[in-house]
């Protein structure tokens, strides 16, 4: 691994170092690389130093070029700034190994831990996030974003050219056209397994030291891992579950239970007026969110036959009452709070945090900054750290968090048994 900025005196960049992993949104038109002051991979994303990072952002807040030293085009500075919004960081290996010794006493002596999850925890079982460099929404933003405008308007016109296809020059069209082509469309939800966070979190469960998991995925992981229904608070949804309009039985199921095609359908007649996707028969449009909460299938209950909804919470929606209830009781009695990768941008989800013991107790991890990050290295009345910020990947952490808290025969124990719940898992959604 190399620093991506041109001016690194040591390009070198070993996994064990701190370090950022930014993507940026290339324009469409060929341009020089060899003008530029960062070597950006043509797909836009490029890895620093985390000092190289910051001596990148100045140079990107510059307004004036230095007559010696290193300077900054007008156009690269736009390729920084939309970089910025999804920086991804990494704390070093000795840092993580220092703060996962800390954080695992803090676990066993807590009385009352909550666990707190987001996307970043099921990154590695191959679903993606939302705001991380190559996240959902930031991916959207991105594909409205034109770049070549922008370009435009801030090169002079004297200068306005089109450039060779030299050895410097990135194309990114060209290569994303080659990207396009080999991609994957995505893992489905049934081939989903829980990751070491999931099995680690549900290994403290069992050992009596958490007490409740609140997640904000859907994705059904914490469930396959083992946590029973009353030990975790699902507060979007899960798309394995689904429950009846009338009589309100629910129902977990081992496939995907959304009918993606009539909320497809109400979207695209909200969006362009017109739609060709024929309406099923079974659809009806939320007053709420304005999809289609119905699955197509009907409740198994004698005498009932109301129509099944999935448990999904859109935006517009209602957190359900026992599950939003059970996460507000839990997170006042809180003495300590994991937060694992989540960036606690989605209200009220993440006001829930806050309502724990004071002072808060709070440990994060994941990859980018939060609202909430100083709360975590604030100090209590003997002058230690109360809490923990770590960034980086959820999996790495708690591999090293486990290391303290089970002893070592029983962590190769637990540990080399993962292929085995592997095959539990593939039963269960068989």
């Amino acid at each position: 691994m190399i620093c991506s900025y041109k001016n690194c005196k040591n390009i070198s960049l070993d996994e064990s170092e701190c370090r950022i992993e930014a993507k940026t949104v290339l324009p469409k038109k060929r341009i020089d690389g060899s003008k530029l002051s960062i070597n950006w991979k043509s797909d836009g994303e490029a890895k620093f130093h985390k000092d190289c990072w910051g001596d990148i952002l100045k140079l990107s807040r510059a307004r004036t070029k230095k007559k010696d030293g290193p300077n900054m085009s007008q156009q690269e500075k736009i390729l920084v700034k939309e970089a910025k919004k999804s920086f991804e960081q990494f704390d070093s290996l000795q840092h993580l190994c220092s703060e996962a010794k800390r954080v695992a006493k803090m676990i066993t002596s807590s009385k009352h831990c909550v666990a707190f999850t987001g996307a970043g925890i099921s990154t590695s079982a191959g679903i993606g996030d939302y705001r991380g460099k190559s996240g959902k929404w930031t991916e959207m933003d991105q594909n409205s974003l034109d770049v070549d405008s922008m370009f435009e308007a801030d090169e002079p016109e004297t200068k306005k050219r089109k450039t060779q296809n030299d050895q410097g020059t990135i194309n990114s069209e060209e290569d994303e056209t080659e990207e396009e082509n080999g991609e994957e469309d995505g893992v489905p939800y049934e081939s989903l397994r829980p990751t070491y966070t999931h099995e680690a979190l549900y290994k403290l469960m069992e050992e009596g030291y958490l007490k409740l998991i609140i997640s904000q995925n859907g994705d059904g992981l914490h469930g396959l891992s083992g946590v029973q229904h009353d030990k975790i608070s699902e507060l979007h949804g899960n798309v394995f579950i689904e429950k009846c309009e009338l009589c309100e039985k629910r129902y977990e199921r081992n496939f995907y239970v959304m009918d993606d095609v009539s909320s497809q359908y109400y979207e695209e007649l909200e969006d362009y007026g017109k739609t060709d996707i024929r309406k099923p028969k079974h659809a009806k449009k939320c007053e709420k969110c304005g999809l289609c909460h119905r699955t197509g299938r009907k409740c198994e209950k004698k005498g009932c036959r109301g129509f099944l909804m999935d448990s999904i919470i859109n935006f517009g929606d209602m957190l359900e009452d026992e599950i939003s209830e059970r996460a507000d009781h839990h997170a006042c009695q809180c003495d300590l709070m994991l937060c694992l990768g989540t960036t606690l941008q989605v209200t009220p989800a993440s006001d829930l945090v806050e309502l724990g013991k004071h002072p808060l107790r709070l440990i994060i991890c994941n990859r980018q900054e939060t609202h909430m990050d100083d709360v975590c290295t604030k100090k209590g009345k003997d002058g230690t750290q109360i809490g923990s910020r770590v960034f980086g990947d959820c999996d790495v952490f708690f591999r090293e968090v486990m290391k303290h808290i089970m002893d070592p025969e029983n962590l190769k124990k637990w540990e080399g048994g993962r292929e085995s719940r592997m095959k539990t898992y593939d039963k269960k959604r068989a």
